[in-house]
């Protein structure tokens, strides 16, 4: 599969404008990503800018905390495929996690995959790597998958640190091949997107697409 593919071209920051949302779709369609990710807000433009091509529309629910109601995270997804949501990569509750409440967790976001496969859509699972050990990174993961979710995904980026191949290595160990695995968060660069792929992530969110996709 060419590099383009396994990306998730990104903008999600709180000031992005309808002119820069633009060019991220513009951009999607001349080098084929895999979708473009962005805030709630624009995915009805979004869908419509890309509709009669491959490139998906890919959002975030309860982004970026994930510590909304779990009735306000499904209300949120079921809205974005109403508005041409292809792809829903949710918040998982941190602190649900950390403090071992994992029936919690699994409710969480399983709530979210039954409302997002029940419309055929894909849902990812951020569980936010910076802020998790070892241990709980796995048990994120292996709760992940318990749910139901179609990806773990390692970061929001808007926390204190992105993705590390170590810990997409982790996750690969932890759900194998029976999940696919986003690494997303300070990739900038060719080298760095494919070193997370060769570590096991099957797909890339990135805001740097187009250098990552244009370097020698």
């Amino acid at each position: 599969m060419k590099l383009a593919k396994y990306i998730d071209h990104t903008i999600l920051n709180a000031d992005a404008t309808e002119a820069e949302v633009d060019k991220v779709i513009a951009e999607a369609i001349k080098y084929d990503f895999a979708s473009v990710c962005i805030n709630p807000y624009w995915v009805k433009h979004t869908a419509a800018g890309l509709k009669n091509t491959d490139v998906n529309t890919c959002t975030v629910i309860g982004f970026p905390l994930g510590a909304t109601s779990t009735e306000s995270k499904v209300f949120e997804a079921q809205q974005a495929i109403k508005d041409g949501a292809d792809e829903l990569d949710m918040v998982i509750n941190v602190g649900e996690l950390k403090a071992n409440h994992n029936d919690a967790v699994l409710a969480d976001i399983k709530a979210l995959a039954d409302a997002v496969h029940a419309e055929h859509k894909l849902l990812k699972v951020i569980i936010e790597t910076a802020l998790l050990t070892h241990d709980e990174k796995v048990r994120a993961c292996q709760l992940a998958e318990k749910a139901g979710a179609d990806f773990v995904k390692t970061s929001t980026g808007f926390s204190t640190a992105g993705a590390k191949v170590e810990d997409i290595k982790l996750m690969h160990e932890t759900v194998g091949d029976r999940l696919g695995i986003k690494a997303s968060g300070g990739i900038h660069s060719k080298a760095e997107a494919e070193a997370m792929i060769d570590a096991g992530a099957t797909r890339i969110g990135a805001s740097a697409s187009v250098k990552i996709v244009t370097e020698d």
